[in-house]
């Protein structure tokens, strides 16, 4: 038996042991209660960082725990791998998508298992491969017989040098794209999407369902999905037989309109354009379309604008008002066009001051109105008086409406609800309910991705590839050049098919499916992965699910877990789920920071240094000199901070690298990387080692405990139940990781100072080293097989804790004089106040400092101290 610890002589064996044994592969049978722990799967790049080590590391934890509480469990693992880094390794590289994507799959899963994780390996899947997006395309045409997937024209980002559609990332932040440097154009196109706009309201009431998700993320889908309730307004158009419609919460401020906005994109655009304005509006709806939708709604960006010449009636004052387009109006947001009322908002404010439009008044704060006569005439546009205010900038607050015809003196939180009304009475408005998302765009004009299975007809329109000539695969004999388009528009043979309803020649869709789509059922397949014959078995998911722990990063708090809660409860409604929400609780770890070493000064630019190319004493730059800052910051390459988990690893092995990631921050905060702390914690897992060899090597037979314990092995065995109620309740609340390894330390600290032949010892190393067993897996086997046990130390019940051992038979009790602490005395735990005095009165420590003095008082504190009060 070896004396030192040697993480390499011991994890290799026990991960083979635990292989051969299958004790990770997921329980069919259903008599016990079910557990799903599952980490958000990774996209394949090739390499683990730690920030996939933390992230899986938390989840085999909880998965660990949960057998050894006797839940049945599923721990999965699979990868997210469509996207567009596998094609521009073609691109770059001349490697084919598929065959990059799957040596890098290889190589992550080799390091995957490198990490002794929990996972059963043979409910893997991989979204690229076509015995999943086979499922993916069912969904699609789920969707669609549902009515939820169509095609509309939408903007998109256009090459024009290499004539290829661009993702938003492969965009620079001048506007110009990333292989060509060609400004980019926005460029309308048809589009699939799906109405996920249908499900908003359920998918906002439902967060209330989420009582395991942080309140940050809820709220975040909330603001994402946006709800509001105002007025839909419409504007009639001077000299044709149209209106310009709006929408808008703040119809209080409606008498104070002076120009109307239209998106450059919007359809009236055209329409009201006079003669004299055209050439001037054309030019600007070019320099329009080349602006990414970001740059347009851009805070601090100043907004432009210009008059179409067209002008418009607001039906509630009856005067007109000119009509404008300007680039901070979206035609798909709202309506596409708004109503500007610079007096009341500060973006209006700003546009009207910048093009000298009218800046008119309609809400005050009720001192400044003070004195006023705002008694409304009979007439809806009667105006009592004109009440004029001295404002600077736009008012935003509640206050009283003036200058507003019949509503002139009411409340504008009143206001509100009595102008919609009005309107509908009139027949120009109506109350709205109104929702910032928007239907979700799932095209792509790329080729690795899951083709959409659809068949274009000049007869039969779109028609639905059939079931069983699912899945469309990809095609493999692929050029990629980066330009002209998606490769599959250029395959005529792939291209081209006959109608599957007429027989009609027709074509393919081209387009390809957002990645998105891909993540956003997997959870649903890991139950059921292999089944070749459907999605999956009803039976069986409904029997998983839901997800019972969800790990990721929070930069996946919107569009993921939106995506993957719209897709349960299309799912649901089809008759294939019986649950309404994906995952009951939710953790988003943070992020793993490394020691950053930056040079601000570097040409204007800052710059980051490479942390191997600087001297930690005297941090400075390399090529100049100069001195650096020194900060943590998240670990990338670009910064030069990263420390591979493999070097970690080989130098200190892999439970270490576990007790140190589960120690040094609680989970949901970032970490901060700091070698000394990874060789504290190979310390004391050391420290665990020679506490059990040196009691192995003692050769102490275990004994019967006596019912009569020794002061010593009560403390101890106190010591022992308090570490597992401690670990316990920090693993199965907030999944305080760090909290319940001080626990393991203590108890190790308790035993280092202890008997060794103590029956009482035996049970106290036994339990460190199954509570040490989720977290420290491979060393927990080992000690336990050293303990003389056959049998996994994974395949124990969690040790539960006595309440019996945790009542104390004594308490210190702390004596003070005059309120300053003198000393402490062991008195037995049940005594009462009077005993309490008593034993205080007669100690040594008091008798030294009240002796020779009147006691005023006695001031005593159960189980505390007590405080004697002299003169």
């Amino acid at each position: 038996m070896d004396s030192r610890y040697n993480p390499a002589a011991i994890e290799d064996k026990w991960q083979k042991t635990w292989l051969e044994l299958g004790l990770d592969k997921t329980p069919t049978a259903s008599n016990k209660p079910k557990f799903y722990a599952l980490s958000m799967f990774p996209y394949p790049s090739g390499s683990l960082h730690m920030g996939h080590v933390r992230n899986y590391t938390i989840t085999d934890v909880i998965a660990r725990l949960k057998r050894m509480q006797g839940y049945r469990v599923i721990h999965p693992m699979g990868w997210d791998a469509f996207g567009l880094p596998a094609e521009n390794a073609a691109i770059d590289r001349g490697v084919p998508p598929a065959k990059w994507t799957y040596q890098n799959i290889a190589q992550m899963r080799q390091q995957l298992q490198r990490l002794g994780l929990s996972i059963d390996w043979e409910c893997e899947l991989a979204t690229c491969s076509p015995d999943y997006y086979k499922w993916t395309q069912w969904i699609f045409l789920q969707f669609l017989q549902a009515g939820l997937a169509y095609q509309k024209e939408a903007a998109v980002n256009w090459d024009p040098i290499d004539q290829t559609v661009l993702a938003n990332e492969q965009v620079d932040n001048e506007g110009r794209s990333w292989r060509s440097g060609a400004i980019v154009e926005r460029k309308l196109l048809r589009q699939w999407f799906f109405k996920i706009t249908d499900y908003a309201e359920e998918l906002l009431n439902d967060l209330d369902k989420l009582t395991g998700w942080p309140e940050r993320v809820k709220l975040m889908q909330a603001n994402w999905i946006g709800k509001s309730t105002g007025a839909y307004l419409e504007f009639p158009i001077i000299g044709i037989d149209e209106k310009i419609a709006v929408y808008t919460t703040r119809p209080d401020t409606v008498y104070g309109v002076s120009y109307l906005v239209l998106a450059p994109e919007h359809p009236l655009t055209n329409r009201v354009t006079t003669k004299e304005q055209q050439a001037a509006v054309e030019v600007f709806i070019k320099e329009v379309s080349n602006q990414s939708e970001l740059e347009r709604t851009s805070e601090d960006k100043p907004k432009r604008g210009i008059p179409t010449g067209g002008v418009a009636i607001n039906p509630f004052t009856g005067e007109e008002v000119p009509i404008w387009i300007a680039d901070y109006v979206l035609y798909e947001y709202g309506t596409g066009a708004v109503m500007g009322v610079p007096a009341h908002d500060v973006r209006d404010f700003k546009f009207a001051k910048n093009y000298d439009l009218p800046i008119n008044f309609v809400i005050a704060s009720q001192d400044d109105v003070a004195g006023f006569d705002l008694t409304p005439t009979s007439e809806i546009d009667g105006v009592t008086q004109l009440v004029e205010v001295d404002y600077k900038q736009a008012y935003t607050e509640p206050g009283i409406l003036i200058n507003s015809g019949a509503f002139t003196g009411i409340a504008s939180t009143d206001a509100k609800q009595a102008i919609i009304e009005y309107a509908e009475k009139q027949g120009f408005g109506k109350v709205r309910v109104q929702y910032r998302l928007r239907d979700w765009l799932i095209s792509r004009q790329r080729y690795w991705g899951a083709p959409i299975p659809v068949i274009h007809c000049p007869n039969c329109g779109i028609v639905p590839v059939p079931d069983k000539d699912l899945p469309v695969q990809l095609p493999e004999e692929v050029e990629f050049t980066g330009r002209g388009g998606s490769p599959l528009t250029q395959l005529e043979s792939w291209v081209n098919v006959p109608c599957p309803t007429c027989g009609t020649p027709a074509k393919r869709e081209t387009d390809t499916m957002d990645t998105f789509i891909d993540s956003s059922w997997y959870f649903l397949r890991f139950p059921d992965a292999k089944n070749e014959q459907q999605v999956f078995d009803s039976s069986k998911v409904n029997d998983w699910m839901p997800v019972n722990q969800y790990v990721g990063g929070i930069e996946h708090a919107i569009l993921h877990l939106l995506y993957s809660r719209f897709f349960t409860k299309v799912l649901r409604d089809r008759g294939l789920l019986n649950f309404d929400e994906p995952f009951q609780r939710l953790l988003t770890q943070g992020m793993v920071q490394g020691l950053t070493y930056l040079n601000p000064n570097k040409g204007g630019k800052e710059k980051w240094i490479p942390s191997n190319l600087v001297n930690s004493a005297d941090p400075r730059d390399p090529q100049t000199g100069e001195p650096l800052q020194r900060l943590y910051a998240t670990m990338s390459k670009s910064k030069g901070n990263g420390v591979a988990p493999e070097d970690v690893i080989s130098k200190y092995g892999i439970d270490t690298a576990r007790m140190f990631i589960l120690f040094k921050a609680p989970p949901e905060k970032d970490l901060e990387w700091d070698e000394a702390d990874v060789e504290g914690q190979f310390r004391f897992l050391n420290r665990v080692w020679r506490l059990v060899t040196d009691y192995v090597a003692a050769g102490v037979s275990r004994k019967q405990a006596q019912s009569d314990l020794t002061k010593a092995e009560k403390e101890l065995r106190r010591a022992i139940h308090t570490a597992i109620q401690a670990v316990t309740e920090d693993l199965e609340d907030e999944y305080q990781f760090n909290t319940a390894i001080s626990e393991l330390m203590k108890l190790s600290n308790a035993l280092s100072d202890a008997d060794k032949n103590s029956p009482i010892y035996a049970e106290g190393i036994r339990t460190l080293v199954m509570l040490l067993a989720p977290f420290a897996p491979h060393i927990a086997d080992e000690l336990w097989h050293l303990l003389g046990e056959s049998n996994s130390v994974h395949t124990q019940t969690w040790p539960s804790f006595d309440p019996v051992a945790l009542v104390a038979d004594e308490i210190t009790l702390v004596i003070q004089v005059m309120g300053k602490t003198r000393g402490a005395i062991q008195v037995p735990a049940q005594a009462d106040k009077a005993a309490l005095e008593k034993y205080a009165r007669e100690s040594e420590i008091a008798q030294r400092y009240i002796e020779g003095k009147e006691i005023k008082k006695v001031i005593v504190v159960p189980g505390k101290l007590v405080n004697f009060v002299v003169s």
